[in-house]
């Protein structure tokens, strides 16, 4: 994939999944504007481009407000003339049960997730309409988004809007040659090693340097970061240009399409439905075979 000529941006590129990103979108050509809260990690991921040959800039800033966004696209038109990619990658976590969770913990992930999602979007949406040569809107979810995952109220209901909004972009900037997706990675990260029988796992393979085993690479589609970054690269190029308003997983040796929520099972009945006419057939026609909920957890083989 050449990406020579574009510019992109990617919030939350200090280190992991959005590091990953912006070195291999720079590795294929683009320049890069790298941003994270953290002045030094953001550093370390220019120098990581700039260092092979490549072209960057940082902007240190906690995404979620339109100041910020704005900031972002201007960097990319004043260092590199125009932004063709955006990558909102920027997140966080603040776990917490349902009765456990501060009206705080609640609102500082959807400000990241979401409300930082939105503004960068739209910030990105507005400059590329105006460039008028189209663009990429690559909006990066979670299997939480697409399943629940206990413990994440916050987190999977940010991941869930942010799918939600990738469809609609889709829509809505279609006549301008602006395509909207969003990605479902599944990678060995700070935040995955927290998964219980998964964190000496991954501490091993980093430790020893050896793959992690296909039963993860496969079975759960979970490898490293970089495993996730081609399909980033992907989505950038032009080669994606017919591609629109997915949801799109990636891990390990596995690349999927997520379904888009549909009626699964459908009943009628003349008049409409009273609460008990429900009860007596629910066992018998939608309800015959109820959706699973949850990330399902991992099958460790046994030894």
């Amino acid at each position: 994939m050449d990406l020579s000529g574009k510019v992109a941006i990617v919030t939350g590129a200090g280190r992991g999944l959005g590091r990953a990103y912006a070195v291999a979108l720079a590795e294929a050509g683009a320049a890069v504007v790298v941003n994270d809260v953290n002045a030094e990690t953001a550093a370390e991921t220019v120098a990581a481009i700039t260092g092979k040959g490549g072209r960057a800039a940082e902007v240190v800033a906690p995404v979620g407000s339109s100041e910020v966004a704005q900031r972002l696209v201007d960097t990319a038109v004043e260092k590199f003339g125009r932004l063709d990619v955006m990558i909102t990658n920027a997140g966080i976590l603040r776990d917490r049960v349902l009765w456990k969770m501060s009206d705080e913990d609640f609102d500082a992930v959807i400000d990241v997730h979401l409300r930082g999602t939105f503004t960068c979007a739209r910030a990105a949406a507005i400059r590329m309409r105006e460039q008028g040569t189209g663009g990429r809107l690559i909006l990066i979810s979670s299997p939480a988004g697409q399943r629940g995952n206990f413990g994440q109220t916050n987190y999977a209901a940010a991941k869930a809007g942010i799918v939600a909004m990738a469809r609609t972009w889709a829509m809505e900037l279609a006549k301008f040659q602006i395509t909207v997706n969003a990605v479902v990675p599944a990678a060995a990260t700070e935040m995955t090693k927290t998964i219980p029988g998964l964190t000496e796992i991954i501490e091993e393979a980093e430790r020893t340097g050896r793959p992690l085993p296909d039963w993860l690479r496969k079975g759960m589609g979970l490898g490293t970061v970089d495993d996730v970054a081609g399909l980033i690269v992907f989505l950038a190029s032009d080669a994606s240009a017919g591609i629109t308003g997915q949801a799109i997983g990636i891990g390990g040796d596995r690349l999927s399409l997520w379904t888009h929520p549909t009626e699964k099972a459908v009943a009628f009945r003349e008049g409409g439905w009273t609460a008990e006419e429900i009860a007596a057939s629910w066992q018998t026609t939608v309800g015959a075979q109820p959706e699973t909920y949850g990330i399902p957890a991992p099958k460790i083989p046994e030894a």
